[in-house]
């Protein structure tokens, strides 16, 4: 038979949609063609594949020879469709039994001595594949990674004469196992910061109800200091969320087994562009807000990014995902991130400190806070002054009391709780489920309704200072929102009160 069918995968987003390499051998002039959407990456395998194949001592066939990558509309990227190339044509030419090819799939670029070297998006592989029931080849660097995936049987291959020893029977391999995660992370400690017991106060109320922080104040007041600590304040991620985290991480190429259970924190300088941050290219890839899935966004400086580049958060702060959008496909990324954003008061920084005069105009100050829209704004729930220290709090040689562990377990029992009430975190509510589940008596709602009228504040604000304040409440331990949890809440929204 002089067709072969050898399956493998491509790499769409963070899914992994099946590709059916159909090889077939027919009389005529020797030549290889490749159909099926490939780009150039693909079309140069056929070089690489008949060098392997020759260096491994296997014949290539003085055939012609075409290769259909299936689905023909998906579009296929990179080398990783070189072992597949090269084992289908080896089962079409009848030198490896097309049975050793059956419930399996492949996946690996080869090198030109028959080597197999690291593709990106293993992860999301293994988990397709074990979706499908089958077994998964990887080159020996990635095999790791899939094994990540309980379900899946993952091999690790080194070169093309090992993997064509065992599709001959002739030797026996081991599924390849996870490299183990360390148990416990080491993060930056919040007794660290001197004083700021507003700004912790608030860094643990974020970190309760996953809400979005803004803070703001002078230079050198410990800001991102304290944006720094809240991924050690956020409960350990779950095993699906390690496997989301992971999966995003693989396609992009940055995955690190010792980093499995730590949340992300990214942290791009205020040069980068909307493509570094939300991704794409000509290739798409996933920019820094998926990077920083289930983690931490930092945005220090926040007034100095481009404003268009600001802009583009927008809609995956409220939807949990981003688009990319091109003329052949649209790729998905997951980007269920938490905003923490820095920035001083005005251009020169010291507008209402203690200590310096400010050197800035009114039109000056508000310029440079316009550089932060408003629905942009509307979306941050917690706006934090962070103040300069009080005289001797710095030279004090008094320990700060360490009660990281004490409000890590507050945070904790107050996620457990919104988790039992809601299935889901309170920042995550919608209008009509925090009217549900909020638990707020009609006279507090009436009174905050009255405040936000006041203060020019928008109807989401309205909501957002909700969630925020059943947060509060949650993490007093109290059933009912009261009238203290809100008056907290509407105090963290400084900066989108109506202009004097």
């Amino acid at each position: 038979m002089n067709l072969a069918i050898v399956f493998s995968r491509a790499k769409s987003g963070i899914t992994a949609p099946l590709v059916c390499v159909e090889v077939h051998l027919s009389n005529g002039l020797p030549a290889l063609n490749i159909v099926g959407l490939p780009e150039t990456a693909v079309k140069e395998s056929k070089d690489r594949v008949r060098s392997a194949l020759l260096n491994a001592n296997f014949e290539f066939p003085s055939r012609r020879i075409t290769i259909n990558l299936a689905p023909a509309d998906l579009p296929k990227e990179g080398g990783r469709f070189d072992l597949p190339i090269a084992l289908g044509i080896l089962a079409a030419s009848g030198q490896i039994p097309f049975a050793a090819l059956e419930g399996r799939e492949f996946i690996g670029e080869l090198g030109l001595n028959g080597e197999l070297r690291h593709v990106p998006g293993a992860l999301p592989a293994a988990i397709a594949c074990s979706a499908a029931g089958r077994s998964l080849f990887l080159p020996a660097s990635d095999a790791s990674e899939g094994a990540l995936v309980k379900s899946a049987r993952v091999f690790g291959i080194a070169n093309l004469l090992e993997l064509c020893a065992y599709l001959h029977a002739r030797i026996e391999l081991q599924p390849a196992l996870p490299i183990a995660a360390a148990e416990s992370q080491i993060y930056p400690e919040l007794a660290d910061i001197r004083g700021q017991t507003q700004a912790k106060r608030a860094l643990a109320i974020a970190a309760a109800g996953a809400h979005n922080l803004l803070l703001f104040g002078p230079p050198g007041t410990g800001k991102t200091m304290l944006a720094s600590r809240l991924p050690g304040l956020l409960p350990p991620l779950s095993e699906p969320e390690q496997l989301e985290v992971a999966a995003v991480h693989s396609v992009a190429g940055r995955y690190d087994a010792s980093l499995l259970k730590q949340r992300p924190f990214r942290a791009p300088h205020h040069t980068a562009s909307a493509v570094a941050l939300v991704g794409g290219g000509s290739v798409p890839r996933p920019g820094e807000i998926s990077l920083a899935h289930r983690g931490v966004l930092f945005l220090d400086e926040l007034p100095e990014f481009q404003r268009k580049v600001l802009e583009v958060l927008r809609e995956p702060l409220e939807s949990g995902e981003i688009v990319i959008a091109r003329a052949s496909q649209q790729i998905a990324y997951p980007a269920r991130f938490q905003l923490v954003a820095a920035m001083n008061p005005c251009p020169c920084g010291y507008y209402g400190d203690r200590e310096r005069d400010c050197r800035c105009s009114a039109d000056g100050i508000r310029r440079y806070r316009n550089r932060i829209s408003g629905p942009l704004l509307d979306r941050i729930d917690l706006h934090v002054p962070v103040n300069r220290l009080p005289k001797g709090t710095l030279s004090s040689t008094q320990i700060e009391p360490d009660d990281s562990e004490l409000l890590r377990e507050k945070i904790l029992l107050a996620r457990r709780k919104q988790l039992q009430r809601q299935q889901k975190v309170n920042s995550n509510l919608t209008g009509s489920e925090i009217d549900a589940l909020g638990n707020i008596s009609a006279d507090n709602r009436a009174m905050l309704e009255e405040d936000v009228l006041k203060l020019g504040l928008s109807a989401r604000a309205y909501y957002r200072i909700l969630k925020v304040a059943r947060t509060i409440a949650d993490l007093d331990d109290s059933n009912a929102v009261e009238k203290p949890h809100i008056r907290e809440a509407l105090y963290y929204r400084a900066l989108d009160k109506k202009p004097e």
